[in-house]
């Protein structure tokens, strides 16, 4: 349930098209409800301006499919990420409207307006990785990051053993709220861009690299150890996070643009 969702039916109560009764079957779920296995979380959007994902990794597929209806018929954004190819199928049979995206394996159901110039306030994320070996992490953050409205630049294969591919996107790079860096071995590049960018960066260690790496936690302890002061880290390839995280970013600062005065 949406902000703009509970307000249309309040406003439909008042101005009489809609019964208190029926107003009352439709909020009926709030604020969860119980599918025996789950308790989908339909209040969330409520608090924090985002809807609940579904994490399907150890979901089966009923489970998922089952979740991913009830979250459908509450009409917000539906994400499920960390999902096998068998489970999206079945969602996707399910809701043919759902996108599947193999790389990041997710699966997105848009019920909101998607991403425009006259929807600014969502914001606009940017997500760069180091490598191409770093793809499914950074996808995931795109598609994160699009599902819930916001205008999403990708950079990909930019990391720092050839430099000059990251500064030659430097300039498309500063027009984002916030930027989310994938990477994995030494786990240098959220440094770089850090200095290079006056917004947040979102860091996200990936399980990249040779067996020094110890599966992302050389590129781990070498953000945490970032010298840039606007880096901050997400766990290991944790794209969903790091996307969830700069979704809110970007529609906060876009927010505090728009309500700026235009100079008279």
């Amino acid at each position: 349930m949406t902000q703009e969702a509970l307000l249309q039916i309040l406003s439909a109560v008042e101005q009489g098209r809609v019964s208190a009764e029926e107003a009352a079957g439709r909020l009926a779920t709030l604020p969860f409800e119980d599918l025996g296995h789950t308790r989908v979380d339909h209040h969330r959007s409520l608090r924090s301006g985002l809807p609940e994902v579904i994490y399907g990794a150890g979901k089966t597929t009923g489970q998922t499919v089952a979740i991913f209806g009830s979250l459908q018929r509450d009409g917000v954004d539906v994400l499920a990420t960390r999902v096998s190819a068998e489970t999206a199928a079945a969602v996707v049979q399910a809701y043919p409207e759902a996108v599947y995206n193999p790389t990041a394996r997710t699966v997105a159901l848009r019920q909101g307006a998607a991403y425009s110039e006259t929807s600014a306030a969502r914001g606009h994320v940017a997500v760069v990785c180091a490598g191409t070996s770093d793809l499914p992490v950074a996808e995931e953050a795109a598609v994160t990051a699009e599902t819930f409205g916001a205008k999403v630049s990708r950079f990909y294969d930019v990391g720092v053993a050839g430099l000059h591919r990251l500064l030659a996107v430097r300039e498309t790079l500063l027009e984002a709220d916030a930027v989310i860096v994938c990477a994995g071995m030494e786990g240098a590049l959220p440094s770089v861009v850090g200095g290079l960018v006056g917004v947040p960066v979102i860091a996200v260690p990936t399980s990249v690299g040779y067996g020094a790496s110890f599966g992302g936690a050389s590129a781990l302890l070498g953000m945490l150890n970032s010298c840039s002061p606007n880096v901050c880290v997400v766990n290991i390839d944790n794209g969903f996070g790091a996307a969830y995280s700069a979704v809110l970013i970007a529609r906060t600062a876009a927010r505090a643009v728009e309500a700026i005065p235009s100079p008279s």
